[in-house]
């Protein structure tokens, strides 16, 4: 029995140990056909190891004029709605169409800010997640942003999710440890070592007897990646048109059945980062949500 990694190392030489195992933390080396579990697990002579290499990310994004949906915007910071199916920064796979992408052609000083990869982005929403995304075009504000979201202090974030069937009470609290899944490693899950705290505070906000849905207000203290999908899961009510931690089956006897994961990032309050004011702002509620309220 040997260490992973070690066999990586000794398949792959110019590959740093950093390298490998950020490349089994994102799900890309398998063994015998499941995703391994970390970096140091052991591993036997005959075993089938299959490391995916993703393509290079571009090291500096270019603009690209796509239309932008901004809701406020001043000399330090921009809100942006964004919309569903659009990737906030480049990503294998995903290198144009992101929302950095557009960022950089409407505000081309935002570049660098915060480096290149990413400039100005403080916190993320999924692919298919919408709403209200704050972006900053200073340093300054990068800074004091990236702050407020680590400490998780002075930054409201309320998402509304359509989910299936009903949670058993009307409103709660679930607070956990997330981390990635002991087994597929591109997913999250409740774990009881080795994750962050993620608090949820729920309530139910409404439901349709024809889909047997329920709309879930969701205020999060914290922003653990997938969070708000893997507790509505964890509670029996998962997002409706989740490919990831959702119930495909029901998915499909819904009418009209969800092209996306039903999460929207409704609403959003800050203190900005240079003038030291509370800001709120909200989103309307994206036409796809509307015919399962």
């Amino acid at each position: 029995m040997e260490r992973l990694d070690k066999v990586l190392l000794s398949r792959h030489p110019d590959f740093s140990r950093s390298r490998i195992e950020g490349l089994v933390k994102a799900g890309f080396v398998t063994v015998n056909g499941a995703v391994a579990s970390k970096a140091g697990m052991k591993v036997s002579e005959g075993d089938d190891i299959v490391v995916e290499i993703p393509p290079p990310v571009p090291a500096v994004p270019e603009p690209e004029d796509i239309h932008l949906s901004v809701v406020y915007e001043d000399d330090d910071i921009v809100v942006v709605d964004k919309p569903p199916g659009m990737v906030v920064h480049p990503a294998p796979g995903h290198f144009t169409g992101t929302l950095v992408n557009a960022l950089l052609h409407h505000c081309p000083s935002l570049s660098g800010i915060g480096g290149v990869a990413r400039p100005g982005i403080v916190h993320r929403l999924d692919q298919d997640t919408s709403g209200l995304i704050v972006v900053a075009k200073t340093q300054a504000a990068m800074d004091a942003l990236a702050k407020a979201f680590a400490s998780h202090k002075n930054v409201e974030k309320t998402y509304l999710a359509v989910v299936h069937g009903r949670p058993r009470l009307d409103s709660g609290r679930i607070e956990n440890m997330i981390g990635r899944h002991p087994v597929d490693r591109k997913r999250m899950a409740i774990v009881e070592k080795g994750g962050k705290l993620a608090i949820t505070n729920w309530r139910k906000v409404g439901q349709s007897t024809r889909n047997h849905v329920s709309l879930i207000e969701c205020r999060i203290e914290t922003g653990r990646t997938h969070q708000i999908r893997v507790h509505m899961a964890s509670l029996g009510c998962p997002v409706i048109g989740d490919k990831t931690y959702g119930k495909g089956a029901l998915d499909r006897r819904i009418d009209p059945i969800p092209q996306r994961q039903m999460l929207h990032a409704q609403k959003l309050a800050l203190w900005h980062p240079v003038r030291n004011v509370k800001m709120e702002f909200e989103s309307q509620v994206p036409p796809d949500m509307l015919p399962y309220m």
